[in-house]
């Protein structure tokens, strides 16, 4: 659960950030990519609910495995975008950048091989050596995220007016 907080205050963050120089980026659209954060980590529902039973429903091969991947934010992000009336390029753009900053993240994270997952895949298959900058159950990990979005919110909230 740290490791997805993580991931939701830092897309808060850096979408914060981002608005500050965008007028169309409100803090309604900042939401959107921090559900975009969410999309790689709904790999987690086969935890619930097995492959085999979801194959049984379709009546096809199934697997949650290309979830928290390239591709798989690229198919859940444009599923998104069609719950949006209206400005879907921009709802698929926000959820496509919420979804590559948590797979960007997750790329320098620990694994005990040395080699972060296959998250470039539909593109490639390698397995890129990762800096092992940290362990995702590490606290101090959401307790840097949250410093950071903290940090973000108050001068957000100081200093910078949202446009009406």
């Amino acid at each position: 659960m740290a490791d997805l907080l993580s991931h939701v205050l830092i897309a808060y963050a850096l979408g914060t950030v981002a608005g500050w120089r965008l007028e169309w980026l409100s803090r309604r659209w900042v939401a959107v990519a921090m559900v975009g954060a969410v999309l790689p980590d709904l790999n987690r529902i086969g935890l619930l609910v097995s492959d085999p039973t979801v194959e049984a429903a379709l009546g096809t091969p199934f697997a949650f495995d290309a979830i928290p991947t390239l591709g798989g934010v690229i198919v859940l992000a444009g599923i998104g975008a069609t719950g949006f009336e209206t400005h879907r390029t921009r709802a698929y753009g926000l959820l496509l950048a919420g979804g590559l900053s948590h797979l960007l993240f997750d790329a320098t994270k620990h694994y005990a091989d040395g080699e972060a997952g296959t998250w470039l895949f539909p593109l490639s298959w390698t397995r890129h050596p990762t800096p092992n900058l940290y362990v995702s159950s590490e606290p101090a990990v959401l307790l840097v995220a949250l410093s950071i979005a903290a940090c973000v919110w108050a001068v957000d909230r100081r200093w910078v007016e949202e446009p009406s």
